[in-house]
């Protein structure tokens, strides 16, 4: 055998045993995802369960976090019914909406009991006011008709949305903070102002551990996320 012959032999011998190196590899990693589990799959909490608790052919969330979007998520909401059935003549019930009130759009989720009580700590807080009188809320203003393209909800209410199907994820650690501040305003107790304002929340209404989670959460089970300004 020549010494070409030789290290011809030796090369191939090298490839062979590399080329097993792979496969085996392969084989390993393969065996290790799918022990591992596979494709990802999101856990299931019992807190997260009344996202499955209504059925519909179509799920949206829509993510509210300032006055401006609190008003859009009413808005988007109607819409969203509308459109449907205008559109594809499917009913109310066919669409599943959950609007979250989330960072400084949570005080919307409150009823207008907490409005006329704290109104002017909450617009300061938020920098919101009447646009017609410029002064602080007494209301929970987007539970009016009367303002039209005056506010980002063009007219449609909470009460209207409601009637429609729309469920609300209100932001516990929102409510926490707010209750916080609130207390310090008005020389109260925060834990007992945390319980007033979950007891004064607007009809329909889900307190999540958090908006931010409660976004993550519908998106895992199936809801197309719409956001809002």
């Amino acid at each position: 055998m020549t010494k070409q012959m030789r290290a011809r032999r030796s090369v191939m011998s090298g490839l062979g045993v590399a080329a097993v190196g792979v496969a085996l590899g392969s084989r390993a990693s393969s065996a290790q995802t799918a022990a591992g589990g596979g494709r990802f799959q999101p856990a299931r909490h019992q807190q997260d369960a009344w996202l499955d608790a209504v059925a519909g052919k179509h799920r949206v969330f829509i993510d509210a976090s300032t006055p401006r979007g609190a008003g859009e998520a009413i808005l988007y909401a109607n819409n969203l019914y509308e459109a449907n059935k205008s559109g594809y003549s499917l009913t109310e019930p066919d669409i599943v909406v959950v609007a979250c009130m989330r960072h400084f759009a949570t005080p919307f989720a409150y009823n207008d009991a907490i409005w006329k009580k704290y109104g002017k700590t909450l617009s300061m807080m938020i920098e919101f006011t009447d646009p017609k009188t410029k002064q602080a809320p007494s209301t929970n203003l987007l539970n009016s008709s009367a303002y039209g393209l005056a506010l980002s909800n063009f007219g449609n209410t909470i009460d209207s949305v409601v009637k429609r199907g729309t469920r609300f994820a209100v932001c516990d650690m929102a409510t926490h903070f707010f209750a916080g501040q609130l207390a310090m305003a008005t020389k109260g107790n925060a834990d007992a102002v945390y319980k007033e304002l979950v007891a004064n929340l607007i009809p329909n209404s889900h307190m999540v551990a958090a908006g931010v989670v409660a976004v993550n959460r519908a998106q895992e089970y199936g809801f197309s996320l719409l956001s809002t300004l």
